[in-house]
This record gives structure tokens, sequence and C-alpha cells, in this order.
């Protein structure tokens, strides 16, 4: 009864292979025969033979048509006696197809004018001697990915899915840049001039609203700044960009203070949408002295306190525009979006800061045209 069954089994996937393997054959033989010859090139180092080998290669990926072999092709050529060195016309297209016996042919161009790749496809129904299909794609001037537009070309002739990312990189000259459309280039794509508004709380807030003779600025802690950042794209691969930002700031001038600053980031910008995030050290140039609160709560500098009374109260450090100059770190946390109109950039940003005096908020934009460095 056991080998009955396995026999059984034996039996029905043998079955089932062969006509698996009859499905395949019967499949191949009812698909229209297609041939590809040379395909005419302008201002590219391939020949029109090797671009007619790439574009055969895409045709057969396709899985859609009996493409012939290219050695096939060679030898029927040869045997016939047939010069497809100038053979891109539709007369010579049809008399070469009938001569190899192919249903229909696929020819066309890859030329390059000025700035622009353009593509164009002919299908040629070789039965009833007709163009049976036209596409034409214009890309932009990057040959390095000639074989990723031909696939783009070819799939939308034949009304098949694309990759419409990569779509946008090889054809928006003013796209987020990448290692696609801007191959072997680092770009400064936003250094440019910053201007926003400041907002400080908790007790830095306090302490700039407070009066002059007590260490205070007599200030509203909402502030004007600017500045310009300095920015370097240093990895840039798939959707994202690595970036690296140095941004000088001066805060405090439309209420007659000077707080320069420097920021010193690194993060993350999406290629496509614009998005991004960074993060790194600030550095604060601050006026500070050491001193104590009284029992009013009032705010005194240590030199006013007598010695014998040194004990009685908690000496600490705090913001004071009688004090001295000092550097305050901080850490900045980022995040933004750029948005576009033609060659002008204008990316908009928000950041906090956190200190142990309370939070720093900021928004500011800025503006720039793109900028290219080999």
């Amino acid at each position: 009864m056991k080998n009955l069954i396995v026999k059984t089994i034996v039996a029905f996937a043998l079955f089932l292979s062969i006509n698996l393997v009859a499905a395949e054959k019967a499949e191949a033989q009812n698909r229209t025969t297609i041939a590809v010859l040379n395909i005419d090139t302008q201002g590219f180092d391939l020949t029109p033979k090797q671009m007619g080998n790439l574009v055969r290669i895409e045709l057969e990926k396709l899985d859609t048509f009996e493409v012939l072999d290219r050695y096939d092709v060679a030898y029927l050529v040869e045997k016939h006696d047939i010069n497809i060195e100038n053979c891109y016309g539709k007369i010579g297209l049809v008399e070469t197809g009938i001569t190899i016996n192919t249903q229909k042919m696929l020819s066309g161009s890859v030329e390059m004018y000025g700035q622009t790749t353009i593509i164009t496809f002919r299908l040629i129904d070789v039965t009833n001697q007709t163009i049976e299909r036209t596409h034409v794609r214009e890309f932009l001037d990057i040959p390095n990915e000639i074989q990723q537009m031909i696939r783009i070309t070819m799939r939308e002739m034949f009304d098949l899915p694309i990759d419409k990312d990569m779509l946008m990189r090889l054809t928006k000259k003013y796209g987020y840049e990448n290692a696609v459309n801007n191959p072997n280039k680092v770009r400064l794509s936003l250094a440019g001039p910053r201007m926003g508004a400041t907002l400080f709380t908790g007790n830095t807030a306090m302490y700039l609203a407070e009066p002059e003779q007590t260490g205070g600025y007599d200030a509203f802690p909402v502030m004007f700044q600017f500045g310009y950042q300095i920015e370097m794209q240093y990895l840039t691969h798939g959707n994202f960009q690595a970036i690296a930002e140095f941004l000088p700031t001066i805060t405090g001038l439309d209420q007659g203070i000077i707080i320069p600053s420097f920021s010193f980031m690194n993060g993350l910008r999406h290629s496509k949408y614009g998005w991004e995030f960074a993060f790194g050290p600030t550095l604060s140039l601050t006026r500070q002295a050491k001193g104590y609160f009284d029992n009013n709560n009032i705010w005194h500098k240590e030199s006013e306190l007598n010695s014998k009374d040194l004990n009685n109260y908690y000496i600490t450090t705090r913001l004071d525009s009688r004090g001295d100059f000092v550097i305050a770190p901080g850490f900045v946390f980022g995040i933004g979006k750029t948005f576009k109109s033609g060659n002008l950039n204008i990316p908009l940003n928000a950041y906090v800061i956190p200190r142990k005096d309370g939070l720093q908020f900021g928004l500011s934009f800025g503006y720039n045209a793109k900028k290219e460095t080999i």
C-alpha cells in the first residue's frame, strides 16, 4: 500500500512537470517574434551595435516577446548579405524583417542635444509593413545611467509600470540633489542667509525681562536673529543625503542686545521631499556672573556680599548683563523642509535648544540659488 502511494505521487509530479513544460513551450511558440538591430547613437561613446545590445537586453527582460538572439540575427544577416549599418528606416527594417522571418522589428535612436538625452523607439509591424508604435522620452545628460533610461522608455512604450522615483531623478533638472542626477559632484545646495525669531522660556526669559540694575536686560524674551548657513553634502545615496552644517548667528539686535552663537550640526535630508533633520552642539557668547538671591528673591552679585555672610547664601552662576563674557554650550535639535521654485531654494527650519534654565525655541527661513562644485 505504501509503495502504491509513493508511485502515485511520483506519477502525478511527473505528469504535472510534463504539462508545465508543454505549456511553457506552447506559450513561447505563441509569442510574437521580434528582432533588434542597431540603435542609432549621436553624442555617445557607445556604438550603434552596443546600444542595440542594451536595448535587446531590456526588451528580453519584459518577457513579452520571443526576442531573436543577437547571434542568430548576425548569422542570418551575414547569410543573406544584408547591410544593417544604416538600417533605421521603416522600408529597410521591413525588408530585413521579412528576410530573417520575424513578425516585428524594434529600432530607434539615442541622441544627445545640449544637456538633454532623447531616446526614440519605433515598433515596426513587418507583416502589415507599418509603424505600430512610437515612443519618445527626454532625460537629463547623465551618460552613466543610459541603461536605466532605456528601461524606463521601453516599459513606458509597452504600458508597463515604471520606477517613478528614478524617472524623477533622471528627468527633473531642479530635483533634490542625489547620486543619480548629480554624479561625482559635491553641492553646497542650501548655503545662504538665515533669518527668523527665537523664544526663550523658563528662568532665562525671566532674567532677560529683569531691569538692568539687577542684572537683567529689560528685554522681551522673543528676539530677531539672523546669520549665514554654510553647508556641505558629504554623502548622497538613494533617497537620502548626509549633510554637515555650520551656522553662525547674531540674536537680539532688535532690542539692543548682541548674542552671537555658533552651531555645528550633522543630519540627513530626503532627496525627493526635501524634509531634513539635524542636531549638534551650539555655543553662545553671553554675560554671566556669580551671585545669590536674598530673602526677597532679589539677585545680587557675589561682590555685594560681606565675607562674614558668605556661608548664609547659596552662590550660583546665572545670566547677568553686568557679568563677564563666557561661552555657554548647548545642544540643538532641528527639523525643516526645503521648498523649491525653479533654481531657488527656500529652506524653512524649526529648532529647540534645551538648557537647565529653560528651553529655547526658534523658527528661521532662508534662500539661495543652487551652487555646484565638482
